[in-house]
């Protein structure tokens, strides 16, 4: 899942890379250079940014819970073997 949850954010990070694109702060500096076609400023849409933010916290705590769980079932089960494992979890 980690791998995975890793992919899709480098793949967004990927598409999203572009130059030219001003952080969304408003400075009246007068560059006409960094107008945009339709003659505004061509910010970065900072949405999709505290999106990836998200799914990277996210990812982070799935990982954790996931990491509590597997050290849970290795206290209890010292075997690699899931029939072993089975047969220890059954009522």
């Amino acid at each position: 899942m980690d791998v995975m949850s890793t992919g899709v954010v480098a793949y967004y990070v990927l598409i999203a890379a572009r130059g030219g694109l001003l952080t969304p702060i408003f400075a009246d500096d007068g560059d006409l250079s960094r107008m945009g076609s339709n003659g505004l400023n061509a910010y970065a849409d900072p949405v999709p940014q505290a999106v990836i933010l998200t799914a990277i916290v996210i990812g982070l705590s799935i990982q954790a819970l996931m990491l509590v769980g597997v050290m849970k079932l290795s206290r209890n089960n010292p075997t690699l073997e899931t029939s072993e494992i089975e047969k220890n979890n059954m009522p």
